[in-house]
């Protein structure tokens, strides 16, 4: 008997910035870099540790205004500077084990980042996709450009 399993559809948040694909690239394996902008609306704080290898974790402690969110995960693909995949965990998930790829395509002198975050339990995609969208926002920021839709 074969069993069918559903699976809830990815969420995927895209910006254009006008960064090169590798200063992009190395800002989400910089720990300092991460704890800057890796910073969704609502936290006023961060901070991260990366072992940028594959296999390697990284961690990164988000403190809003009355709570302290946790992330953590295993990096599975680093391709600088096309493609990074990793896990991501916290309660935001719910518990749950989920998947993170970014991809960083050129385009003219600006790159389109891609987040595509999958296996997200129902309840929490679309606090997902403000945390992308915003982080992303705080990317562009932090290279000291404003993300394109």
């Amino acid at each position: 008997m074969n069993a069918v399993v559903k699976t809830a559809p990815a969420v995927v948040v895209r910006r254009t910035i006008s960064a090169t694909p590798e200063d992009l690239f190395d800002a989400w394996l910089d720990p300092e870099a991460l704890g800057i902008w890796m910073r969704p609306d609502g936290i006023r704080h961060a901070s991260a540790k990366s072992e940028a290898r594959v296999g390697g974790s990284y961690e990164i402690i988000m403190q809003g205004d009355e709570k302290t969110y946790p992330h953590q995960g295993v990096y599975h693909v680093i391709d600088r500077p096309r493609r990074l995949v990793f896990t991501w965990l916290s309660d935001g998930t719910e518990g749950c084990g989920t998947l993170v790829t970014v991809d960083f395509v050129p385009v003219g002198q600006r790159t389109e980042v891609i987040v595509t975050h999958e296996h997200l339990p129902e309840g929490a995609r679309e606090s997902h996709m403000r945390g992308w969208t915003s982080g992303l926002e705080r990317l562009a920021e932090f290279c000291g450009m404003e993300a394109l839709p």
